[in-house]
């Protein structure tokens, strides 16, 4: 009887493919931490979106003093009265504004529905820098966010669980019977089975949010539309990879969605403080896009959702078009090519 080796053993408990999947997890491991303590370990302001309304020339020259911050971290602007002002907060053009009345002391308009940790931070800077000219400012809140809603969070773990569903379902759709839908039809019904997930997940989590918690104001109607595009879009993209790289794929989704994502997303600091790289690839993934429009159906009328929910469109459209290809090239390559029929020839008479 031939004595296996603790060596055989190894190699029988740790096959190769094994060995490069564990070696993916660790990669992804250390990205996860790279991508959050990198993005998250020290928020800071830089170039927000800030409106300054003041008479004739005051305004140029509050301008000009805020522009010549340390770091830049405004990115001010004249504005033409308080009115003007407040509608830029609202439709999302700004993050807050100054109104310097010469006469009397100063306003600083904020919106802490579009991150809390940003208004206090504008509240913060600009309470001092007007310290520093011996005058006073209050601040005024013009989009709140909701007393159950601590730190503006809500809208972004809402969105963290839409995602979590979207490409966990996905997942298990895929790799229930292999990591790669066999054909056409087999990968249009996990899609189709993909959006019943979506539009159950979409509403459950509107509902929780609004109704059941009180956490979110805003229509829930709206917020369950969200939900089912941002949990389709995250679906369909993850059945979209596994079907071109198998089980790889749910570790591509988990490096877009949850690494690279949540992250960028704005959640915990709104995107003018993170990073440059964050700050640039939030807005196109998922996470970001989701918690960019729940902030906006919840707290400022659903302004500025054109480009949030454009993306989100293209992330569920082009997951469900991938999907269905590899799904057919699959479908050939295992087909193979067809063997040519030939005549057989006549027999030859004796």
């Amino acid at each position: 009887m031939t004595q296996t080796t603790f060596l055989d053993e190894v190699k029988d408990a740790v096959t190769p493919r094994a060995t490069l999947l564990v070696i993916g997890v660790v990669a992804l491991q250390l990205l996860f931490i790279a991508s959050y303590v990198g993005a998250l370990h020290d928020p800071a302001p830089k170039d927000v979106p800030f409106g300054v309304v003041a008479p004739g020339a005051a305004a140029d020259q509050a301008v000009a003093r805020l522009e010549r911050l340390p770091g830049s971290p405004l990115d001010p602007r004249p504005v033409a009265d308080e009115a003007t002002a407040r509608e830029q907060i609202t439709d999302r053009e700004i993050d807050g504004a100054l109104i310097i009345r010469p006469a009397a002391g100063d306003t600083l308009l904020v919106a802490s529905g579009g991150g809390t940790v940003l208004a206090t931070t504008l509240e913060r800077l600009v309470t001092g820098l007007e310290k520093t000219q011996q005058r006073t400012v209050r601040t005024l809140d013009v989009a709140p966010a909701s007393a159950q809603d601590f730190d503006g969070l809500s809208s972004f773990y809402l969105v963290v669980g839409w995602c979590v569903g979207g490409y966990l379902c996905a997942s298990i759709l895929a790799i229930s019977t292999g990591a790669r839908p066999s054909n056409p039809r087999r990968a249009l019904i996990r899609l189709g089975a993909m959006a019943l997930v979506a539009v159950a997940g979409g509403l459950g989590g509107a509902v929780i949010v609004g109704p059941i918690l009180g956490a979110l104001p805003g229509s829930v109607a709206a917020l369950w539309g969200l939900g089912a595009l941002v949990t389709f879009a995250v679906g369909a993209a993850t059945l979209a990879l596994q079907g071109v790289f198998g089980i790889v794929g749910i570790g591509l989704a988990i490096l877009l969605v949850v690494i690279a994502g949540n992250p960028s997303a704005g959640g915990a600091f709104p995107l003018p403080m993170l990073p440059p790289f964050w700050r640039a690839i939030g807005p196109a993934l998922p996470p970001g896009a989701g918690t960019w429009s729940a902030r906006s159906i919840a707290y400022f009328e659903g302004n500025a959702l054109t480009g949030p929910l454009l993306v989100l469109s293209a992330w569920a459209a082009g997951g469900t078009a991938v999907a269905l290809l590899a799904a057919q090239l699959r479908r050939r390559r295992e087909d193979g090519p067809r063997p040519t029929r030939t005549n057989p020839l006549p027999a030859q008479a004796p």
